[in-house]
């Protein structure tokens, strides 16, 4: 009897999340996983660590409610958008009956989360262009009872229809709850569904600090959703989820002041990622630079494993793609400085030469 055999079936047999830490990699320039390229200046206010925190940091809480546009009472904070995608498998879904329903290609923590409670998983792949397969998802609803969007979706980097969303919400009413994943918002405000809280009560979006504000390293998340919905997560959510250095410093990020500098960095980004997608499709290997409302370009290359060997070897470390469905020789590009990307850039056309 090993440990291993101890361990639930569907755990034995789990294929974990392949995050860009745990792939590793020997680099000078890190641009795997979506993170901000410089780490903002936040202090320790030096509160007492000998009591546990807050169930529910209220300073974050109603920071975070005044910066995206809702009442106190639609948001819960959590431990990375990660675990906000985990207390809604828990919370609604009956392990070994139910089901979950993604869009392949997508973030593959949906799949994983739903395996480690042993729920099911069902797939509609998104089309050609990376929209929903409105038509397909309405025949697979049976036994789901929650369906998770990305959007911008991760990694292809495209905003899903916002008509197909709605469509799909009037659809599951009554029926299953649908997460709209927003992970990558502040780069595409005008995108977000979170005004749409009010007429869908069924309605979950998930938020996190980990990327135009620079905190990965935080692991501060946020499921905005209706009371009712909140309430029933806040049933099975820790009791004292978020340490308080982490709840200290979100609440600094969440000032106004720093609010308008996340602005201003969103910005340089974005002008960072027009730089880069013009000059990454100038270059002979790359077959197609994929448009992009994140901090992230997918691109398609002539022969994608080797570039990113390539890439990996000189210290350059991306996000390899191949194993996606229908991403055959795409990779994963952060956005970082105007130096990393001009580096990245340099890479690959020297390696066009040899």
């Amino acid at each position: 009897m090993t440990i291993a055999s101890l361990s639930r079936k569907n755990i034995q047999t789990l294929t974990p999340y392949q995050s860009a830490r745990k792939l590793g990699g020997k680099g000078t320039i890190w641009l795997n996983a979506n993170e901000y390229p410089r780490s903002p200046q936040f202090r320790l206010s030096g509160k007492d660590l000998n009591r546990y925190p807050e169930p529910q940091p209220q300073a974050v809480v109603r920071g975070y409610a005044n910066y995206a546009g809702v009442a106190p009472e639609n948001v819960l904070v959590t431990r990375g958008g990660d675990e906000g995608i985990e207390l809604l498998i828990r919370a609604f879904c009956e392990p070994g009956r139910d089901a979950i329903l993604f869009c392949p290609p997508t973030y593959g923590m949906y799949a994983v989360s739903a395996e480690t409670a042993d729920v099911a998983c069902k797939t509609v792949p998104l089309t050609a262009d990376f929209q929903l397969n409105l038509a397909e998802i309405k025949k697979r609803l049976a036994e789901v009872k929650v369906v998770f969007l990305c959007s911008p979706n991760n990694p292809t980097g495209n905003l899903l229809k916002r008509s197909d969303l709605l469509e799909l919400l009037q659809i599951t009413q009554g029926k299953a709850i649908v997460v709209v994943d927003e992970a990558y918002i502040e780069f595409c405000p005008e995108a977000s569904l979170v005004n749409e809280l009010k007429n869908y009560p069924h309605l979950a979006i998930i938020r996190t600090l980990s990327k135009a504000f620079a905190l990965a390293g935080l692991r501060c998340g946020f499921v905005l959703a209706n009371p009712p919905l909140i309430q029933t997560l806040s049933k099975v959510i820790a009791p004292y989820p978020i340490p308080v250095p982490s709840a200290d410093i979100a609440e600094q990020a969440l000032q106004a002041d720093n609010i308008a500098l996340v602005q201003t960095r969103t910005s340089e980004i974005l002008a960072n990622r027009q730089w880069l997608a013009q000059a990454l499709a100038d270059l002979a290997q790359v077959e197609k630079v994929y448009p992009s409302e994140a901090n992230y370009l997918l691109i398609k290359c002539l022969d994608g494993e080797a570039l990113f060997n390539a890439l990996w070897a000189q210290g350059i470390i991306l996000r390899d793609q191949h194993k996606a469905l229908n991403l055959q020789n795409c990779i994963r590009i952060t956005v970082g400085t105007q130096e990393e990307n001009q580096k990245v850039v340099e890479a690959i056309l020297a390696l066009s030469r040899d």
